[in-house]
């Protein structure tokens, strides 16, 4: 089927190949520049998250920055916040769950219904993080991520450039997908980056404190994701679909 370009959000096959050759500096720079304010950088601020803001700071400082506070934070992740807005002398754009949402869940589950199934925890995060993005996406022509295509098998086939479907077609920018978690750690180092305080007590990966641990040796880099969980996908639903689709206020224990 051939799309149309609207449907490929304005870029041909020829065009997300080219980009898929440039370095994350240039994929950011590319962005910045074509799509300016339109454009925004998605970040929890992982040290992936703090790569891509900071070498979008290096391109202009012109950046919009947004992040979802979910509610259930840990007071690391806070802190880290307001070190990024001194250290770059920017805005940070905030998102919250919906009140209505958030009492309408725990009325009807409990406070933490993420530990009693599968079903409730991805519940928990389309009302937490899925919905408040959902609200910011659709006015924006692109948005810039920190994913990496080694961080779990749902992102194995992550490209650099994609347009994003779910969210009407605009385009979806993940400039270290062919990174390694040592060159980003690398980069955090060689340029005395701040990052989240969390990862030297072990954790690898850093979401809702009651929902995130430390890694032992071995373990994989997203097992401290709702470690209680197996045989499933390590992801909240904000760059993946659930494969049974999107769960519901009535989702069942």
């Amino acid at each position: 089927m051939v799309r149309t370009q609207q449907e490929s959000g304005g870029l041909s096959p020829d065009d997300l190949a080219e980009l898929e050759s440039r370095s994350a500096a240039e994929v950011i720079a590319w962005v910045l520049e074509k799509y300016g304010r339109r454009a925004a950088i998605c970040t929890s601020f992982q040290a992936e998250g703090m790569v891509v803001l900071d070498l979008a700071s290096r391109i202009g400082p012109e950046i919009r920055v947004f992040t979802i506070d979910t509610g259930r934070l840990p007071p690391e992740t806070y802190e880290l916040m307001d070190q990024v807005r001194e250290h770059y002398g920017i805005d940070v754009e905030v998102y919250f769950p919906d009140q209505d949402q958030l009492s309408q869940l725990a009325k009807s589950h409990g406070v933490n219904p993420f530990y009693h199934s599968v079903s409730l925890r991805l519940l928990c995060c389309e009302v937490r993080k899925v919905n408040p993005l959902n609200r910011v996406l659709p006015n924006l022509a692109a948005w810039i991520t920190g994913l990496r295509s080694t961080q779990a098998q749902t992102r194995a086939t992550l490209s650099k450039v994609e347009v994003d479907r779910e969210h009407g077609n605009i385009i979806k920018v993940n400039p270290l997908a062919d990174w390694t978690r040592e060159q980003v750690w690398d980069y955090v180092h060689a340029h005395d980056l701040p990052y989240n305080r969390l990862y030297d007590q072990g954790y690898t990966s850093i979401g809702c404190a009651p929902c995130t641990r430390a890694v032992t040796s071995g373990e994989d880099e997203r097992a401290g994701r709702w470690w209680w969980e197996n045989g499933v996908a390590k992801e909240c639903g904000l760059h993946w679909m659930p494969p049974q689709g999107r769960p519901s206020q009535d989702a069942s224990k």
